[in-house]
């Protein structure tokens, strides 16, 4: 039931995924074993999250055929580099216990390491080795990606980014859509602080649903992929309920009116 964004380099990736951020190895198991019953296809990890080992055991223990599954994860600050690059991603291939994975990103840019093109470089061998299906960055910045294009082959296929009603980037995604690089946001809901302001509790309302499923709604209606996070199960289900309505163009001016220019993550830059 949910829809797939195809990449710029025609793999397909599903709209709505699984964040496993902050879920224990020992519990990410169960939690995507929840998520795979409610209907989630893409499962979203990293290095820093040291729950790669569950995500893997979730996959095989699914049932379901591998290429049904498509899982991303990302290579850590410390292991930028060309060949630190191609080791940490054997790393995460081992702890995961896949074959392949099927995208592969750059968790930040760093730029005060500047390594982050040759570590891009890595990523680009990984891709035509056939390690990963799809490779891209998170966290980076026009001029970060202007650089990539620059100075590299392969442009992104997706850039993760702190994107939410309070925080809606729209030069970093008029830029994105220039080039074919898909928006993936990361804290779609910001923590669920803006839950419950006017704009969004009287969406809800007027659709019957929660103040959460009309903001992760907003972000399909937007193009944006999302990776919403949860280890409630009856949370799990609720996020991904979101396509048996649309919202309107009211709705979406409403919508444009929460942007502050507030992050609750870190400044790509820092």
């Amino acid at each position: 039931m949910v829809p797939s964004i195809r990449l710029n380099n025609d793999v397909e990736l599903p709209a709505l995924g699984f964040g496993v951020y902050k879920l224990a190895d020992g519990d990410v198991e169960a939690a995507m074993q929840v998520a795979i019953e409610a209907g989630y296809r893409s499962f979203d990890t990293a290095t820093l999250y040291g729950n790669e080992r569950g995500v893997g055991a979730a996959v095989r223990s699914s049932g379901l055929p591998r290429e049904d599954l498509f899982v991303t994860t990302k290579l850590w600050n410390t292991e930028h580099g060309y060949d630190s690059a191609l080791r940490a991603f054997d790393g995460s291939r081992k702890q995961l216990g896949l074959d392949y994975v099927d995208l592969y990103l750059i968790h930040w840019p760093v730029p005060r390491q500047d390594k982050y093109v040759e570590t891009w470089r890595a990523l680009e061998k990984i891709l035509a080795d056939g390690g990963a299906r799809a490779i891209g960055v998170s966290n980076f910045q026009v001029p970060h990606l202007q650089r990539l294009m620059a100075e590299t082959e392969v442009v992104p296929a997706v850039n993760q980014v702190e994107l939410h009603p309070g925080l809606q980037q729209p030069a970093l995604r008029a830029f994105h859509a220039e080039h074919g690089i898909v928006t993936e946001a990361w804290s779609p809901l910001a923590r669920g602080r803006q839950l419950d302001s006017e704009v969004v509790t009287t969406v809800a309302r007027k659709h019957g649903k929660t103040p959460a499923q009309v903001v992760l709604r907003w972000h399909i209606e937007m193009g944006h992929m999302v990776i919403p996070k949860s280890a409630t199960p009856s949370r799990i289900r609720e996020n991904i309920d979101i396509f048996d309505f649309e919202l309107d163009a009211q709705d979406i001016a409403g919508f444009a009116t929460l942007e502050s220019g507030d992050r609750h993550g870190p400044h790509p830059e820092a």
